[in-house]
């Protein structure tokens, strides 16, 4: 810097002009302020090097100032070119600004600059990040000689709002794909909780094998396959991210920290926690206490949570649900109650639906089901169908009557398509020997045209995962399955459920998915 402040000084003294060699590697410090405060003082500057200050104002910000910048190329006279807009757009994107954004697509197309497929796939993105999904494929339709970045814009874009449909519609018809393609359509299916579709989305990817996962795909897959307890096909891409250098990227380690808190190989979870300390965040220590409270280990849950506050790391809203959520679980009412006076009054977190939901649980699992219905009406916004659900769920172990038709009553107008709400409180009715409200509530679920959807559940063998429901019949191998099942029975009959099934049993193998 001394240096480039050297130079400066030498062209002011002999009238030399270095001002597009200072601002360059100004930028390349980078030191954005003191070039554009040096660009303000050029007498004649040129497009170039405003788009250089656009460029870097649009990857680090602040993003006003490419706007600013727009202005004064304007009042000096000068025309903008493709380059320009395409950091433009990129600007728009990081303002969440369409007005802007849509001033500029209307002097891209003044200036006649609709050729550049560069500034045009900007252009798709900006308008398919904004949610502006029409624009985004209009544009996108008048493009000519779109290549694969402008798709995989539009893909994002349909993908993050949830028209996975279109996304998919998309993928199929592009000529050709990269992996950002795939990443796209996989992290769209993840983060929209269709896991057995992002799961299957990664699988066809290796299949095909003409393009190898990157960082974002293993972290984009490896939540599908925490959800879906795909342990096996996890650990798979786990040996696969190690051997790429992947464990270098904090997403992909605690993306593999999630996927052995959830599938219950805590042990294996706690070793990863240790040995990612160097790319360790409040994400991981998140994840860890999640984890520990879910399976049960409530006193290493809080333990974790105040070594976390010894470290001098500030917890999150996260944090607390998962602190809360071990005291749920560990029966402790007192340490969940001050854990959650505690948010606001020590560390400013306002508590959230899901803060009041564990309140929730943690009181109606230990019988205070005054206490948590006072809660819910104390709450300052409105109660939804999982608070009630809680509610309900807590009746329903305790056998109480009188909260369960409070609990039910907001249930039944929060969600009267769901049959779950009336079969539990019917079960809570027979329990009590009220077979009138048992008879009333067949009644209005029948008026109501409510029927109980068959529940399903997956499983995963041979690194697919499969679909059943009941007595499911529909997998090719059923007849098989049924048998080896029979045998089962059977044998833990016979044996007073103690058994080496192994020795009986030929290994049967899943070939295709339901």
């Amino acid at each position: 810097m001394n240096q480039l402040k050297q130079i400066q000084a030498h062209t002011l003294r002999n009238g030399t002009d270095f001002t597009k060699y200072l601002i360059t590697k100004l930028l390349e410090i980078p030191n954005i302020n003191y070039a554009h405060k040096l660009l303000d003082k050029t007498p004649n500057p040129t497009l170039f090097l405003y788009n250089k200050l656009i460029q870097a104002y649009s990857s680090k910000g602040p993003y006003f100032q490419c706007i600013s910048l727009y202005s004064q190329i304007l009042h000096h006279c000068l025309s903008p070119n493709p380059h320009s807009f395409t950091f433009l757009f990129a600007a728009c994107t990081n303002l969440s600004s369409p007005s802007h954004g849509q001033m500029l697509h209307a002097h891209f197309v003044k200036f006649g600059l609709y050729y550049d497929v560069y500034a045009l796939t900007a252009l798709v993105d900006m308008y398919a990040k904004m949610g502006l999904l029409g624009l985004a494929r209009k544009v996108f339709d008048e493009t000519n000689g779109r290549d694969v970045p402008t798709w995989n814009s539009l893909i994002a874009g349909y993908a993050k709002s949830g028209d996975l449909e279109g996304a998919l519609r998309l993928f199929v018809d592009m000529p050709s794909r990269n992996v950002i393609s795939w990443t796209a359509l996989i992290s769209g299916y993840s983060q929209n909780g269709k896991y057995r579709e992002a799961l299957e989305m990664y699988l066809e990817m290796e299949r095909e094998g003409k393009v190898k996962p990157n960082e974002v795909t293993i972290a984009s897959v490896l939540p599908a396959c925490a959800n879906l307890g795909a342990l096996e096909v996890g650990q798979r891409i786990e040996v696969y991210a190690r051997a790429n250098g992947y464990f270098r990227n904090a997403f992909v380690c605690n993306a593999v920290l999630e996927l052995y808190a959830r599938c219950g190989v805590i042990e294996k979870a706690l070793q990863l926690f240790d040995e990612i300390g160097g790319v360790r965040n409040l994400c991981s220590w998140n994840t860890m206490i999640m984890g520990l409270a879910v399976h049960g280990r409530s006193d290493e849950a809080l333990e974790l949570f105040y070594q976390l506050l010894s470290q001098q790391m500030s917890p999150d809203d996260v944090t607390f649900v998962g602190a809360i959520l071990a005291c749920t679980h560990g029966g402790m009412v007192r340490e969940g109650r001050e854990l959650f006076n505690s948010m606001e009054k020590r560390f400013s977190i306002t508590p959230k639906l899901e803060h009041y939901g564990c309140m929730v649980d943690l009181l109606g699992r230990a019988g205070l089901l005054q206490e948590a219905y006072n809660l819910i009406k104390s709450m300052p916004m409105k109660p939804d169908s999982v608070i009630w659900g809680t509610l309900l769920g807590a009746c329903s172990f305790r056998g109480n009557v009188e909260y369960a038709e409070k609990a039910a009553e907001s249930l039944f107008t929060l969600e009267p398509w769901n049959p779950g709400n009336y079969v539990i409180l019917s079960n809570i009715y027979a329990k009590a020997g009220m077979w009138d409200g048992v008879a009333n509530l067949r009644k209005l679920m029948k008026g109501s045209n409510v029927v109980k959807a068959a529940g399903h559940s997956f499983i995963e063998e041979g690194g697919r995962i499969h679909k059943f429901i009941v007595e499911d019949k529909s997998h090719p191998r059923c007849d098989e399955i049924f048998a080896v099942l029979d045998y089962v029975t059977d044998e833990m009959k016979l044996h007073g459920n103690s058994v080496d099934l192994d020795s009986g049993i030929e290994e049967i193998r899943f070939m295709e998915p339901v």
